[in-house]
């Protein structure tokens, strides 16, 4: 009697556990086993499964978000390896194969290039991202310095550089456009000497609100033929640097300021022949919005970041030797 007391409970069990099996191996099957038709489906920069698994459920993608998230927990090895980018999938696949598809059937890739950046750091992210050849992208985009604007870009890994560049390039048309332009006409600037004094402001200052006081000092130095003295000139043309692993020296020595380049801004006045970097559209607007009727002439910018402006070289002195 105790037996069969013990038995019909370890009976339901098994029955219950073998049909909440089944029901969510039907969960995890095709929604549309005959469907083949792909769709572009988007992995985000810094999107999480419970996010992907929502959005493949409103794609028709998927039978169930819980029992994706669930199999993704499941699999390790694979939800921690899903990759960003641009995929074609089917209501065909299972959610497994979907997990498994999200890890290595990466159709275009997301690619982060940096504000500030000059070509050369370009090409070491697009190589790590896309194997694109180094020295085959600065040699076609070293002309186009400057203009190539910086942001998150969606690229087929299959992509050529003449393509990459042009999209690149395409982007920065699109974000200065012709009011942008205008603008710093009204400062006394070419389009193209707008873009060099961005790409300095871009090195020599982080927020807006700096930026644009960096570019309202240098504009005022340039209207008088001062020379503009920015450090990131000097950084551009020392390049890389093996002990720092950068392409930008941290800690410039006196006779850094004393190379002879076009580029030295201590050495010539007005501004160097071309950008040294690619600008934001913070730093393209901080010089559209710069005022040269500022009453400084210098700026210095401490290890925490931040900024102390001066109308004289004895207080911008002052200041530095403070403030180190």
């Amino acid at each position: 009697m105790k037996l069969r007391k013990l038995v019909l409970p370890l009976f339901l069990i098994v029955v219950i556990f073998f049909i909440g099996k089944a029901y969510y191996g039907n969960l995890l099957s095709p929604v549309n086993p005959s469907n083949n038709l792909e769709k572009r489906f988007i992995v985000f920069q810094g999107e999480g499964v419970a996010s992907i698994a929502d959005r493949l459920y409103l794609e028709k993608l998927i039978k169930s978000p819980l029992a994706f998230k669930l199999l993704a927990k499941q699999s390790p090895n694979l939800s921690e390896n899903i990759q960003f980018g641009d995929f074609h999938l089917s209501s065909s696949q299972s959610s497994e194969e979907i997990l498994k598809e999200l890890t290595e059937g990466v159709v275009e890739k997301w690619v982060t290039l940096l504000e500030g950046w000059r070509v050369e750091e370009m090409a070491e992210k697009l190589n790590a991202e896309l194997k694109i050849d180094n020295k085959e992208f600065v040699k076609a985009a070293k002309s186009q310095e400057g203009y190539l604007f910086p942001d998150t870009y969606l690229f087929d890994p299959d992509s050529s550089v003449e393509g990459i560049i042009a999209e690149l390039k395409a982007n920065f048309d699109k974000k200065y456009d012709s009011d942008l332009q205008q603008q710093i006409k009204s400062k006394g600037l070419t389009p193209s000497e707008g873009v060099i004094l961005a790409s300095i402001v871009e090195r020599e200052a982080r927020s807006f609100e700096v930026r644009k006081m960096v570019a309202s000092i240098l504009l005022k130095r340039l209207k008088i033929e001062m020379g503009l003295n920015a450090d990131a000139t000097i950084q551009y043309i020392l390049g890389y640097q093996p002990e720092e692993k950068s392409w930008w020296k941290r800690y410039l020595s006196r006779d850094d300021l004393k190379i002879e380049s076009k580029y030295n801004t201590y050495l010539h006045r007005g501004l160097p022949p071309t950008p040294i970097a690619s600008p934001s559209l913070s730093s393209l607007k901080a010089v559209a919005e710069a005022d040269s009727s500022t009453p400084y002439f210098y700026y210095y910018h401490d290890l925490q970041g931040n900024s102390y402006y001066s109308e004289t070289l004895e207080e911008h002195n002052l200041k530095v030797s403070e403030n180190r």
